[in-house]
């Protein structure tokens, strides 16, 4: 990004900076990467109480009109026809290759679906759903809503004493309540493999909905690098670095995603773009997989390490990696050839020249807690 180019402000910028927030630039925004408590307490707050992140950099996107379900899905390997009234899923954008445009979610608002895409491909998506689908449906970025998330096993009781009727909600459910005296739009679920929301206010009562739950006793302030841990530890793939236009879902390890409606054997098989690559890629097999790595040592493996078998033969790279606060030690995720992406495979990855032992592991690092009633 030059240099020359301004970096845009949530609405919560200002509550940051008066929290000790330490900002940095990240996809075009000044974000909060830490706060002074400092990232393994961040972490750790959300493991066991409730985080509360500002993720209003990311995309917000409504799409309405009777064609729209149907206009959406040409553009994902995912049902999204058949996607019930205030249920969320998760999709992704494919390319002509198979290859992922971008990762996001999928909600049906009744009378509209509500998508919310990544901070860095906001414009591309936005333009990508205008050109290809914008004379189907109507298309409209929400510019004038912030995104808060709420996360960590005491997110169902706060928000229960918010909003009472959020208690029935389970994983994935969406639906409208009212915080601050604004209509929210709010989502049972999150990046950090937690129970949690995420919640949609318009941007002139962000603040007030940010300061409403930081004044609850279990709500302290995340910044992203917790986000990032926690997110790792999970298992959760991070768009751009986890996998990219070069990457299909198949490869990503994302095969869950893939509807069973948009299958060969399906009930609308194909019909988006990178169809014969991704289906191909179902029933052949690939060259290449996503895995989990536990790594042996204290030194952790960061992204773009290479990984080697035990001739010392390149088989892989690393995408994503650090400490993991809750693990208690280094984990990673990578691409490794299919031959080595067995469970319990020993490799080893080059960090300076010098190779340290990792095992291919299961993911989540960290068992998922997400509320499912």
């Amino acid at each position: 990004m030059e240099a020359t180019q301004a970096l845009s402000r949530t609405p919560l910028y200002n509550l940051h900076v008066e929290l000790g927030a330490r900002m940095v630039p990240f996809a075009g925004y000044e974000m909060p990467v830490q706060y002074p408590t400092g990232v393994l307490k961040e972490h750790a707050h959300t493991r066991t109480q409730a985080g509360l992140f500002d993720v209003s950099h990311m995309g917000q996107v409504r799409l309405s009109g009777p064609d729209a379900a149907a206009a959406l899905e040409s553009l994902m390997p995912v049902d999204i026809v058949d996607l019930p009234v205030n249920m969320q899923r998760y999709a992704m954008f494919t390319n002509e290759q198979g290859g992922i445009m971008d990762d996001l979610m999928v909600s049906n608002g009744g009378d509209h679906l509500f998508v919310v895409v990544n901070a860095a491909c906001k414009q591309q998506d936005v333009e990508h759903l205008k050109k290809q689908i914008g004379s189907r449906c109507k298309v409209e970025e929400l510019s004038d809503r912030a995104l808060l998330a709420l996360q960590g096993p005491a997110a169902g009781a706060v928000m229960a004493r918010l909003a009472p009727e959020t208690a029935r909600m389970v994983f994935m459910n969406t639906g409208k309540v009212t915080l601050v005296g604004a209509e929210c739009f709010i989502s049972r679920s999150g990046y950090t493999g937690e129970d949690g929301f995420e919640i949609s206010v318009p941007n002139d009562k962000a603040e007030e909905l940010a300061r409403l739950l930081l004044a609850q006793p279990e709500v302290a302030p995340i910044g992203l690098g917790a986000r990032d841990s926690l997110r790792l530890e999970a298992g959760l793939c991070l768009y751009g670095h986890d996998m990219d236009t070069g990457t299909t879902p198949v490869e990503a390890s994302l095969g869950w995603a893939l509807s069973k409606a948009r299958r060969a054997d399906g009930a609308r098989p194909g019909g988006y773009p990178g169809a014969d690559v991704i289906l191909r890629n179902l029933a052949e097999g690939v060259a290449r997989k996503r895995v989990g790595l536990l790594v042996k040592d204290r030194m952790p493996v960061r992204e773009g390490a290479d990984l080697v078998d035990a001739e010392g033969r390149v088989i892989g790279k690393v995408t994503s990696g650090g400490f993991g606060p809750t693990v208690g030690g280094p984990i990673a995720m990578g691409y490794v050839e299919t031959a080595h992406a067995k469970l319990g495979t020993a490799l080893q990855a080059i960090v300076r020249g010098k190779p340290v032992p990792v095992e291919v592991a299961k993911t989540p690092f960290t068992p998922q807690r997400y509320y499912r009633g």
